[in-house]
C-alpha cells in the first residue's frame, strides 16, 4: 500500500521514519495558511490539515496530513520567518505556558477520512535577554511554528511539558499510527 505525505516538514518525515514508515511519495500542497481573522487555534490546525489532504489527488494511496499550531490563549504564533518575528514569539512564550496543536488526517484509498487533534502542553521558563539573542543566533528558530524547536537547542529552556514529545516536534506519532491501522494501514 501506498503512503503519501502532504507535507514539506523535514521533522514529519524523520518522526514517521521513526515508526517505520517511509512515504512513496511527498508533495507538499500549495494552499493559503493564512488563519482566519478570529479563528481559535484548534479550528485552525483542523481546516488546514484538512485543505492539505484534500489537496492531494492520489486515489490508490493513503494521504496524511497534518498542521501544527502553537497557541497562547486565543492567539496563534506564526512560523517564524524572521528574526523580528521569532522573538516576538520568544518574548511572549518566556515564562508562559502554551499549547502546541497538531491535526492529523488520514485519508484511505477508498476515500474515507478520519482526523484526530492532538494538544500537548508546554512551559518555557523565564527567559534572559541573553538566552533569547543566543537562541536567536543559532537560527534554529528559521521556519518553526512559535520560533523554536523543542529537539534542538530550545530543550535547555522548557521547563515542563504534558502531552506528546512527537506533537510538538510536528507529527504526533501514537494519533498517526492509530489512525492508519484504524484505515487498514499495514503498520506493526
Amino acid at each position: 500500500m501506498r503512503l503519501v505525505l502532504a507535507s514539506a516538514s523535514p521533522r514529519r518525515r524523520e518522526l514517521l521514519a521513526q515508526i517505520g514508515l517511509v512515504p512513496d511519495r511527498i508533495i507538499p500542497p500549495e494552499i493559503d495558511e493564512t488563519p482566519y481573522r478570529t479563528e481559535l487555534p484548534r479550528l485552525y490546525a483542523q481546516r488546514i490539515a484538512r485543505t492539505k489532504c484534500a489537496a492531494i489527488d492520489e486515489p490508490d494511496s493513503f494521504v496524511l496530513a497534518a498542521d501544527t499550531v502553537v497557541a497562547v490563549g486565543r492567539r496563534i504564533l506564526p512560523k517564524a520567518e524572521t528574526e523580528a518575528h521569532a522573538r516576538d514569539c520568544l518574548d511572549l512564550l518566556s515564562g508562559r505556558r502554551h499549547h502546541v496543536l497538531t491535526c492529523v488526517v488520514v485519508r484511505s484509498p477508498s476515500g474515507v477520512v478520519r482526523e484526530r487533534v492532538c494538544d500537548s502542553t508546554v512551559i518555557f521558563g523565564r527567559l534572559t535577554p541573553n538566552q533569547i539573542a543566543a537562541y536567536l543566533a543559532s537560527g534554529e528558530w528559521q521556519g518553526k511554528a512559535g520560533g523554536y524547536a523543542i529537539q534542538g537547542l530550545a530543550a535547555a529552556h522548557i521547563r515542563a511539558m504534558a502531552g506528546s514529545y512527537s506533537n510538538v516536534v510536528g507529527l504526533p506519532l501514537f494519533e498517526t499510527a492509530q489512525l492508519l491501522r484504524g484505515l487498514g494501514f499495514p503498520l506493526a
